[in-house]
This record gives structure tokens, C-alpha cells and sequence, in this order.
């Protein structure tokens, strides 16, 4: 009954920024915890980061954490991933998602109930 819808990505040099956005409508978006997701060509899904929906504890991949930040705005419906000091090992499609699972599994891809359907990420080297 979520329905996400991604935006933000393009075309980067390695050490740019970008930032992300994941457009909720639907059921009430303050409810679930949202996260963030990648995918390269020929490559698993992997976490990427994730924030709570009480008092906005966040997670994220050792990959990107401290480049990274993961942020929402439940007025606006919509979570936010401000992405910084890109590399190319960044490249993938984003997707964000949501769900409520516990703080042991958030970063577990089958505890996340909707989907966005992604959108590119290409840092060029």
C-alpha cells in the first residue's frame, strides 16, 4: 500500500555528490522504517544505509559510512541520501525501501515489504 518512487541520480566525476530522493504516497510514511539499497550490473543487492521511524536511529554499510547520510522529512514523505567523496565502486542502481523490521535485521533486504523501482547512480573514473 506504499508506493516510493525515486529520484536524483545521474552522471558524476569520482569525488562529487549527489543527493537522493525517495517519494512516499500511500500509507503513512512516518510508520516504517525507509532504507536505501544498490545494485551493480552482474552483482548481489547490498545495504546501504537505513533510518527508524522512532527517533531516527540510522544504520549504515561500512562501504559508505562516513561518506554517507540518510535522512528523512515525514511532513514531506520522503527519504533523502545525501551521497558524498563518490568512487566508482558507487555505480548502481539506488532503490529505496520500507518496512518494520527490528533493529537486528534493518539491514536484512527481505524485511523491507515496498520498493522503488531504483534509480542510476554512474561515477566515472
Amino acid at each position: 500500500q506504499v508506493q516510493l518512487q525515486e529520484s536524483g541520480g545521474g552522471l558524476v566525476q569520482v569525488g562529487g555528490s549527489l543527493r537522493l530522493s525517495c517519494s512516499a504516497s500511500g500509507d503513512t510514511f512516518g510508520t516504517y522504517t525507509v532504507a536505501w539499497f544498490r545494485q551493480a550490473p552482474g552483482k548481489e543487492r547490498e545495504f546501504v544505509a537505513a533510518i527508524r521511524s522512532i527517533g531516527g536511529t540510522t544504520v549504515y554499510s561500512d562501504s559508505v559510512k562516513g561518506r554517507y547520510i540518510i535522512s528523512r522529512d515525514n511532513a514531506k514523505n520522503t527519504l533523502y541520501l545525501q551521497m558524498n567523496t563518490l568512487k566508482p565502486e558507487d555505480t548502481a542502481v539506488y532503490s529505496c525501501a520500507a518496512g518494520k523490521p527490528i533493529l537486528s535485521s534493518i539491514r536484512t533486504e527481505s524485511m523491507y515489504y515496498y520498493w522503488g523501482q531504483g534509480t542510476q547512480v554512474t561515477v566515472s573514473s
